[in-house]
């Protein structure tokens, strides 16, 4: 016999944190220095002048001034080169 009663609660539907991903401040904004300016998986946005990367690929500002987007030719480590974005605080 089955020990696992018939109207019991589900096992099913479990559901985990939504993780908030995405730009944090937009172009033209002033930050202080610490402040997260993009929250993403893997290097998608790249981090320019007086910004950092944390580990789990947050850039971040390191100094206080305003967000700046721009995009830029990048060469592979294969040698060919695509047009990357990256974020700067000057």
């Amino acid at each position: 016999m089955a020990h696992v009663k018939a109207k019991g609660s589900t096992k099913l539907g479990r559901d985990s944190r939504p993780k908030y991903l995405g730009v944090k401040r937009s172009d033209g904004q002033k930050v202080k220095a610490g402040e997260i300016l993009v929250r993403q998986r893997g290097t998608k946005i790249l981090p320019g002048p007086g910004t950092k990367v944390g580990r789990d690929w947050t850039i971040y500002a390191v100094k206080s001034g305003i967000v700046k987007f721009y995009k830029k030719m990048k060469t592979n480590f294969d040698g060919s080169r695509k047009k990357r974005t990256f974020v700067m605080v000057k």
